[in-house]
């Protein structure tokens, strides 16, 4: 169907004031358009009316292709007919994505209160079902909104949609069962509820993370499998050299030899599997060194450099697809964009009505200045090439070039004298030197009270963290963070990272010496006061990089974080449905591991504390698989479950390990291309550069302005933020991140990568790939082109209906 009739059979309901910051939540939807009105309408007043709705759509739909560009979504889930449009507007909304996020949460806190949980937590069978069968049914509601819009046919191509579907099947059938008999049963599926939280809007970053760790898998199954060839070959000869020796335990059958070399790949069990053989022969250690040397030292390391490598590469194919898809988001709302009579020229009307769906944030002022930096020809429209560039346009954040002007200009003649004066004190190129000597000063009182530290800990935490010194350099800290305030204004103070972390510090120690002044057995709060020392560590570039790695480290952490307690908690639930219940407490007698599980009433040895270590609840076997992935004596934990439960259960302890070992692999692989990418792009860029590429300056000049601003209310918004009859300049800011610094790292090849895109957009156009002349019908009102429907290239067809 035409994108003109979307709301031809379906009314909208939802206004501007329900949903104002997504896409289509605008009032300009709450209208009912007929088929029969986008044929043919009767008279002028008629014609004007269907042709601003026409519009009104096509600004929602091209907003809707931005968003699918900037978010990597497919466009064959695009909204196609009239059917369509509700679901797709009901599930793309900030009210869903939120309801949506918190019932996948919901599913994941049930396993704290299902059994096996702590007392203190655990629900009757009846109440936790209930709320597992409710939030299912929300996800699968939004699931069969979801295929309103895609289709069954295309949801078969979208691994991932499919995958939730069956796992929702399969959970909502096991929650059913479990109301029915009224108790619980072995269910390991429920280790795929992360499934859920993966899949909604705001874990984006975690899902391209994931995809990378599969796109990584080939090399680390490769440098793996290696890895597992030397590990059977030195277990085959460890098993044929020592299984003779009745002392050593760590090879009596082959089972065990491996069990023992694979260990040794941590060098958890290191030298003790080593010693009884050590004992025998001092040349047995040559095995043992050889081993290590090979496995550990050699292929180990090997593996990071082939993940690393492939990481980079991975890297810079994401990016280039990434900008590739946004370049094509922009051709699909650009055709929505323009009229026949120009149709490669976007008026300022289109661009404006876009704006007002896609960025419904921006003030009129910045809609305004966007328009002017895209137009680099200064021209009252925009052609394609220039519309490009959108994207990039949307993140700046504009300032009036006079806002430089400091903020005390217009105050109180005596306070803009002392204002000036702290603003030049502030800005004096000794005044840091002068905050580093009082850091470094406090560092060596705290030294001096560190020294005096005895065995009462309320006193020892007053000298340190209440005395008199303390109080002295916390009020000269307070003193620089006022006279920065005064000097510079708390715009330009709070827009330094570095201002917030000293304020934050800063109020962190004074709130600290009140606390432990009132409190003394509050002795926590020590820690404060030497956080701010952190910023000495400023002054060496070396560490300036590595603050600045973290930075673009940011994103990249949270999802990695959230990765791994996914992976914990898959690996948890697993856990507590194979191990929960069994007691460990003296479980390992007359084994390697019997001294670590050896309990007595009157308290356990320093080494028999290790029965605490279990699957029980979902707590305490998190904090288990912590201590696993750490791998200092984890063959303890596998051991000792080994013996109580099945020898197979050491394969539930050896995939978890191998599983944490690939992630953890891949983190480090990005730390290492993210430090690399930014030395390397430091070296390549001065700050001058820098400071052009996250800057833009747009003169705006008000005649110029009113040539293709012709809305009237509009122009008198501007009033207050322009200069009439004259020209105002101001500055656009760009966030310093790293799409931003890697579209000047690799401007070479995305030259490269354009010119190609235009190779292969003229050769569609010329094949016919662009547009189905059979199926053109133009409505000559205005001469406004829709989209319609896509084609298996994700191209949409032109699309319009004439007026008699």
């Amino acid at each position: 169907m035409l994108v003109t009739e979307f709301l031809a059979e379906h009314e909208i309901s939802q206004t501007a004031e329900d949903f104002p910051n997504e896409i289509g939540s605008t009032s300009s939807l709450n209208r009912d358009i007929s088929a029969e009105n986008s044929v043919e309408l009767n008279g002028p007043g008629d014609t004007h009316f269907d042709a601003e709705q026409h519009w009104e759509m096509n600004y929602h739909e091209a907003a809707i292709f931005l968003e699918e560009g900037e978010n990597n979504e497919k466009f064959d889930s695009h909204p196609h007919n009239s059917e369509a449009l509700p679901a797709y507007l009901l599930v793309h909304n900030r009210w869903y994505y939120g309801l949506d996020m918190a019932t996948s949460l919901i599913l994941l806190a049930l396993a704290f209160v299902e059994e096996p949980a702590l007392p203190l937590f655990k629900l009757p069978v009846g109440v936790h079902g209930s709320i597992e069968l409710l939030a299912l049914s929300v996800i699968g509601v939004e699931l069969t909104l979801k295929l309103r819009w895609i289709g069954w046919k295309t949801i078969l191509k979208h691994k991932r949609t499919m995958i939730k579907c069956v796992t929702l099947g399969i959970m909502f059938v096991e929650a059913v069962t479990v109301l029915v008999r009224q108790s619980s049963h072995f269910r390991v599926t429920r280790a795929l509820r992360p499934i859920f939280l993966v899949d909604t809007c705001h874990c984006g970053g975690v899902r391209r993370f994931i995809r990378q760790i599969f796109q990584s898998l080939p090399p680390i199954l490769d440098m793996m499998g290696l890895l597992l060839f030397f590990v059977t070959i030195y277990a085959l000869l460890g098993y044929f050299l020592f299984s003779d020796d009745p002392r050593d335990q760590h090879f009596t059958t082959l089972h065990d030899s491996f069990v023992s070399m694979f260990v040794l790949l941590t060098t958890a069990n290191f030298p003790d599997v080593m010693m009884p053989s050590y004992s025998r022969s001092k040349w047995f250690s040559i095995f043992f060194v050889s081993y290590l040397c090979t496995v550990l030292y050699v292929l180990m390391n090997l593996m990071l450099a082939v993940v690393y490598e492939t990481f980079t590469r991975i890297e810079r194919d994401k990016f280039r697809k990434l900008l590739l898809h946004k370049r094509k988001a922009c051709q699909h709302a650009f055709r929505l964009l323009v009229s026949k009579q120009n149709p490669c020229r976007m008026r300022f009307k289109q661009f404006e009505g876009l704006m007002r769906y896609y960025a419904p944030k921006k003030s009129p002022r910045d809609v305004v200045l966007m328009f002017k930096e895209l137009s680099a020809t200064g021209t009252c429209s925009l052609s394609l090439e220039e519309f490009y560039s959108v994207y990039d346009a949307v993140t700046l954040k504009w300032e009036a070039q006079f806002s430089q002007i400091p903020w005390f200009h217009t105050t109180w003649a005596p306070l803009q004298t002392f204002c000036q004066f702290t603003h030049d004190f502030v800005t004096w190129k000794y005044f840091e030197y002068i905050v580093y000597g009082l850091i470094l000063t406090n560092g060596l009182a705290m030294i001096f009270r560190i020294l005096e530290f005895n065995d009462d800990l309320q006193e020892s935490a007053l000298s340190f963290s209440a005395s008199w010194d303390t109080i002295l350099f916390v009020g000269l800290f307070v003193v620089e963070v006022v006279l920065k305030i005064l000097g510079l204004g708390i715009t330009q103070y709070f827009g330094s990272g570095w201002n917030i972390y000293d304020f934050s510090v800063t109020l962190l120690s004074l709130f600290g010496v009140i606390i432990l002044s009132l409190a003394p057995s509050f002795v926590y709060v020590v820690v404060l006061r030497p956080l701010r020392l952190l910023r000495l560590f400023k002054l060496k570039k070396r560490y300036r990089d590595v603050f600045g790695t973290l930075v673009l480290l940011t994103p990249l952490m949270c999802s990695t974080a959230v990765v791994m307690l996914v992976l914990y908690y898959f690996f948890a639930i697993i856990g507590m449905e194979l191990f929960a219940g069994y007691d460990m407490r003296n479980c390992c007698v007359n084994s390697t591991v019997e001294d670590f599980y050896k309990y007595s009433a009157n308290g356990s040895t320093v080494l028999g504390y290790y029965y605490l270590n279990n699957f029980d609840n979902l707590l305490t076997g998190t904090i288990t698989l912590f201590e696993l992935t750490v791998v200092n004596n984890w063959f303890i934990l596998m051991n000792s479950y080994a013996l109580v439960v099945s020898p197979w259960s050491r394969a539930y302890f050896m995939l978890f390990y191998l599983f944490t070992m690939i992630v953890l692999t891949i983190v480090v692989a990005s730390v290492l291309e993210a430090f690399r990418f930014r030395i390397q792009y430091k070296r390549q860029t001065s700050k001058r550069e820098e400071e052009q590429m996250l800057h833009e300056e747009v003169d705006l000049k008000w005649e110029e302005m009113q040539a293709w601003v012709q809305d009237f209310q509009l122009l008198e918004r501007l009033r207050a933020d322009l200069v009439v009859g004259g020209t105002a300049t101001f500055i656009g800011c760009r966030p310093r991140n790293r799409e931003v610094l890697q579209r000047r790292m690799y401007r070479t090849e995305i030259e490269e990568w354009m010119k190609e895109a235009d190779l292969t957009d003229k050769l569609e156009h010329g094949s016919g790939g662009m547009r189905d002349e059979n199926e053109e019908r133009i409505i000559n009102y205005d001469q406004i082109i829709l989209g319609g429907p896509l084609t298996g290239e994700g191209d949409s067809y032109q699309h319009a209906v004439p007026i008699n």
